[in-house]
């Protein structure tokens, strides 16, 4: 018995190590995370805002816009021309997003769009997919303050 109890050890240390690597796998290759579900994180990012009624001017004061960002789709035979209205939490948040639309905002908007195909983009719930991951990218990339909104003003995907 004195023979057999370090392999049994040995046996229950690698079967221990073998369901704790499986686990681990199982979690990351089959997505069992939810949180990863841009709707979820937008969902997440906007249960932490405080909603306010906004005046009109308070609203254009803190609402900056990028227009016309044309690009081909996921699919080459598609292109889209979109603009964007982006609602900021801040004055001090505008400006900053102002000095930063057109080298950090504009590549992700376009490589976000660049991964879609025509029909992830067509009908209110590809629209708003869309906005819900613009605004999950460019939160990180703000120096302060948080982005609350993102809308699309202008809509157009043609077929070259």
């Amino acid at each position: 018995m004195k023979k057999m109890l370090p392999w049994l050890i040995t046996i229950l240390f690698a079967i221990t190590l073998i369901a704790i690597v499986a686990v681990i796998l199982m979690k990351t290759v089959m997505g069992g995370d939810d949180a990863n579900d841009t709707a979820t994180k937008a969902a997440n990012n906007a249960a932490t805002v405080k909603t306010e009624k906004l005046t009109a001017d308070k609203r254009v004061e803190l609402t900056s816009t990028i227009e016309k960002i044309q690009t081909n789709l996921l699919d080459s035979d598609y292109v889209a021309v979109l603009g964007f209205a982006f609602q900021l939490d801040e004055k001090s948040t505008k400006k900053d997003f102002d000095k930063i639309k057109d080298i950090q905002i504009k590549p992700i908007i376009i490589r976000t769009l660049s991964d879609m195909k025509p029909e992830e983009i067509n009908g209110s719930q590809g629209k708003d997919k869309l906005c819900a991951e613009l605004l999950n990218l460019i939160n990180p990339e703000l120096p302060d303050g948080k982005l609350i909104n993102v809308e699309i003003t202008d809509y157009i995907v043609t077929k070259l």
